[in-house]
């Protein structure tokens, strides 16, 4: 049994150091908020400038994970473009890419607050949520659900080490749902602690990091 796995009913899931969720069973990845595109929206709409490189860093993680884990199908947990008008903004090849790859598998794109309408003409699906076996996928988990997969809070996790502190994105998990860390390269990041996620879960959930090189596990209890 891998170290990392975790199980939400008799679904056996496992943390992927890029940050996907791989669901061996039914050869299945899944990805959160790959925010395409958020670059290129803060250039736009704000002052704040921010090197245009995060589509193509995103994709190309995306590629490496698909090239390691060969799935069958992807689940995109919703905000998969930054904003509406990322469609207009990205660049034909990094668009051609997206296309490319929903041709491989089979792709389905759950809503998200930033993308009610995932983009027409990338191929795949376009789901408001989906359940698959005993679990259900959707972008912004609901209270009393069970055996849900979700993403929207960008979970990262701080960890008390040698005087000072380590941060990761995180997956953060307990016998009831899943949230997953946002795969954009640009994407953000909350506490897991913070109550919006917190309370999510039952009190001893645990969470699993991502370090550079390696996944790490830990109690919240053992988080700051």
């Amino acid at each position: 049994m891998n170290q990392y796995e975790f199980a939400l009913g008799e679904a056996r899931l496992v943390p992927d150091l890029s940050g996907a969720l791989w669901w061996p069973d039914e050869a299945t990845m899944i990805v959160a908020d790959l925010h395409l595109e958020k670059g290129s929206s803060y250039a736009q709409r704000s002052a704040q400038f921010l090197p245009p490189y995060d589509t193509t860093a995103t994709l190309d993680k995306l590629e490496r994970a698909i090239r390691c884990l060969h799935p069958s199908r992807i689940i995109a947990l919703g905000d998969s473009i930054h904003d509406p008008r990322a469609v207009e903004r990205i660049d034909d090849g990094q668009a051609a890419r997206v296309a490319a790859i929903t041709e491989t598998v089979e792709w389905i794109w759950v809503a998200g607050n930033h993308d009610p309408s995932p983009p027409v003409g990338w191929g795949g699906r376009v789901e408001q949520e989906i359940t698959i076996g005993p679990l259900t996928f959707r972008h912004e988990a609901q209270i009393g659900a069970l055996r849900e997969i979700s993403g929207h809070y960008h979970p990262k996790a701080r960890v008390p080490a040698r005087g000072s502190y380590v941060h990761g994105r995180c997956f953060a998990h307990d016998r009831k749902r899943a949230v997953l860390p946002a795969f954009g390269a640009y994407a953000g990041g909350l506490n897991v602690l913070d109550p919006a996620i917190a309370t999510l879960f039952e009190p001893d959930f645990a969470v699993t990091v991502i370090g550079k090189q390696r996944l790490f596990r830990f109690a919240a209890a053992q988080l700051a």
